[in-house]
């Protein structure tokens, strides 16, 4: 229990003191999760409405595919980032291997099937003859689309959320692609793993805090956008 007291106290004395360190980590963490939250709900809303509005051959597989993307492994997706950053990998030359740019990869990555799988299942759940009716009334495939996606932003937003919470709180690939290094590529979770590593569980629980106290802030931010025009 003391722990825990110690490291709220150290979570507002870091917070307060505006401390350098700790507000960079904190910083690059939202923008690494930002941006990867940015990207999956671009290629997630995306591909999951396209899979849900058409017929194909093996659309069930593909199915299949999205859903059981949603719970893949962050190691798993680690272990191949770093495979094709690699210097002898594919994308070798691009020596993206250990910087910010290959977590924003891997979190991506990890965040898209979630994104995608809660996109395909909102568009589905509208009625089956509302696109019909809209195209009926003269709309383009274009315009039916966005009437179908606006009728669906309550779940799309939770499904933007839950991309976020999933990338925000990730650690086993950012430590993989990242590399933890000080003052570049170090975010909370890695952070905390390290001091945790080091036996300092004050800090670790301080940056536990700080990354809920993010978390809290974005999804706050989500949920009023999301509940704003929420039908009564």
């Amino acid at each position: 229990m003391d722990i825990i007291v110690e490291g709220i106290k150290q979570a507002f004395i870091l917070l307060f003191t505006l401390d350098r360190e700790v507000l960079g980590i904190t910083w690059l963490s939202l923008k690494i999760s930002g941006s990867a939250t940015f990207l999956s709900m671009f290629i997630g809303v995306s591909v999951g409405t396209a899979v849900a509005l058409n017929q194909f051959p093996g659309r069930r597989f593909v199915v299949s595919l999205i859903n059981t993307g949603m719970g893949l492994p962050p190691v798993v997706v680690g272990l191949f980032v770093t495979i094709f950053l690699w210097r002898n990998g594919p994308f070798g030359f691009l020596e993206m291997l250990y910087t910010p740019t290959a977590i924003v990869i891997a979190q991506t990555v990890i965040a898209t099937p979630i994104v995608m799988g809660i996109s395909l299942a909102a568009i589905q759940s509208l009625p089956a003859n509302l696109r019909l009716q809209i195209l009926a009334l003269g709309a383009t495939r274009l315009q039916m689309v966005w009437i179908l996606v606006k009728e669906a932003r309550l779940p799309l937003l939770a499904a933007v959320m839950a991309g976020f919470g999933g990338v925000i709180s990730e650690v086993g690939a950012s430590m993989m692609v990242g590399g933890n290094i000080k003052g570049y590529s170090r975010v909370l979770t890695t952070a905390t793993v390290m001091e945790t590593g080091k036996g300092n569980f004050a800090i670790a629980m301080a940056l536990s805090i700080i990354l809920l106290l993010l978390a809290f802030t974005v999804n706050v931010v989500l949920t009023q956008i999301q509940q704003r025009d929420r039908p009564r």
